[in-house]
């Protein structure tokens, strides 16, 4: 009998510990962020919006150092030839009509009656008359009026400063906002962190287009961040928030566009930068290339546009009229030409040209066709025949969520893409997709789309989009 009380109490004593274990575990997970009667309370700073530190910035491809935009001077050089007008001081010595003064000559001759016949081919030195076809001088002003044809960029529109274009983000994210950076906030900072409020964490991040494995490694950062800072505020708890997101942005990654001219160090050539944008129909392709045309120009460079997308004729019309604003040559072919041969010709004349950069509009294709995929590799390796390919913008619309990135997969498989541009981001678009996207293909997210102006086209800087996302 007394064996079933000790073995009773034995029992009773291993359940007593593992319960102050268990309580003692919870515990140490349970994060509370109620603030200390005697402690301070830390006010907030002020909203910072998205305000980027500077405008977009470009590299050189060839790794050489990118050559000065001094090209657009011989242009103007050519300026000057309207004074050729004086060209037409030929005609005073075409006035040597004084011809007449040949017959004092015959009254010379008049003592040998034949002679004079040869003498007459001596008024054939008027020949130098004859050289009024010299009058086609005149005519060279002929050749250099195409020169200003060229410049039909009489009409470009001014551009806006690419600095300081991201200050306008904030209220471009606000759908975003409301569903991701307020969303975490308001769980963070509402008391104590226990199971129940970090899976709420993880939903609210998978909600917002993050992915599994995305979400898995922030939460699993976030809740070492707060134990070891030993965090009791919401704000606290914000700057901890802050930190572990921008460090799942990889700020370190290089988000310069590759699309200044180099210097081929064998013979010291000078190669325009040459970018091909990407993607499928409908994510703002077409719209991109021009706008980043426009940035291009206002850097001070000379830019040429490829119209390659010759399977749908409104997107050739459409970058004509982006080059028409810019100031910048298109070279386009006949619709439905191979894309491929448009894009040589276009690297072709931007290297005869001297450009610094040439901008190639692939043609949209659908990710799901596998024919038309091959075709958009073929574009690249035909280029490469006539200068390398210094860039591969991949364009994907930011509300398409997952979509977006299934596409980015199969892209990059066909064209080794570089850089990722997301558009439409000011509209329903989710701010998780910027996370996922360059996780899942390590690629950097080089400029966002904040709209339908010709300018709202910006750098993506790590820090300013989350704290877009969390003002």
């Amino acid at each position: 009998m007394s064996s079933v009380i000790w073995i009773s109490v034995a029992i009773a004593v291993v359940l007593l510990v593992a319960l102050a274990v268990g309580l003692l575990l919870a515990r140490r997970r349970r994060i509370s962020i109620a603030e200390k009667p005697d402690q301070e309370v830390e006010t907030p700073p002020a909203t910072r919006g998205y305000q980027a530190g500077g405008p977009i910035s470009f590299s050189s491809g060839g790794g050489g150092p990118p050559a000065p935009p001094q090209a657009p001077a011989p242009p103007q050089a050519s300026a000057p030839a309207p004074p050729k007008p004086p060209a037409q001081a030929p005609p005073a010595p075409v006035t040597p009509q004084p011809a007449a003064p040949a017959p004092p000559e015959g009254p010379a001759l008049p003592s040998s009656v034949a002679p004079p016949a040869p003498p007459k081919p001596a008024p054939a030195e008027p020949a130098p008359v004859k050289q009024a076809p010299a009058e086609p001088a005149p005519a060279e002003p002929a050749p250099v009026k195409p020169v200003p044809a060229e410049p039909a960029a009489a009409p470009v529109e001014p551009i806006e400063p690419t600095s300081g274009r991201l200050v306008r983000l904030r209220g471009r994210l606000s759908r975003s906002r409301s569903a991701f950076g307020q969303s975490l906030l308001g769980l963070l900072g509402a008391g104590d962190l226990d199971e129940d409020s970090w899976t709420d964490v993880e939903d609210t991040l998978l909600l917002a287009d993050l992915g599994a494995a995305t979400t898995t490694e922030i939460v699993d950062r976030l809740r070492t961040e707060l134990a070891q800072r030993g965090v009791r505020t919401a704000e606290q708890a914000r700057t901890a928030l802050r930190d572990v997101l921008i460090e799942a942005l990889r700020p370190d990654l290089d988000r310069a566009v590759r699309a200044l001219p180099h210097h081929d160090g064998s013979n010291g050539t000078r190669t325009p930068g040459v970018v091909l944008i990407a993607g499928v129909n409908g994510t703002g392709k077409t719209t991109t290339t021009g706008k980043l045309a426009r940035v291009l120009v206002a850097d001070g460079r000379r830019v040429l546009l490829g119209a390659a997308d010759t399977f749908r004729a409104a997107a050739v019309d459409q970058l004509a009229t982006w080059g028409e604003r810019a100031g910048a040559e298109v070279v386009r072919g006949a619709e439905g030409a191979d894309p491929a041969s448009v894009a040589f010709e276009a690297v072709k004349r931007g290297s005869a040209a001297g450009v610094d950069t040439v901008l190639i509009d692939t043609a949209g294709r659908l990710h799901t066709k596998t024919g038309l995929m091959d075709e958009l590799g073929k574009v690249k390796r035909v280029v490469s025949k006539q200068a390398e390919v210094d860039e591969v913008l991949l364009v994907l619309d930011a509300t398409t969520g997952q979509n977006g990135l299934v596409q980015a997969r199969v892209f990059r498989e066909v064209v080794d893409v570089t850089g990722i541009v997301l558009t439409k981001l000011d509209g329903t678009a989710k701010g998780g997709i910027v996370f996922h996207v360059q996780r899942e293909l390590g690629v950097p997210v080089k400029l966002v789309g904040l709209g339908e102006g010709v300018d709202d086209l910006a750098p993506f800087e790590p820090e300013a989009f989350v704290d877009a996302l969390l003002d």
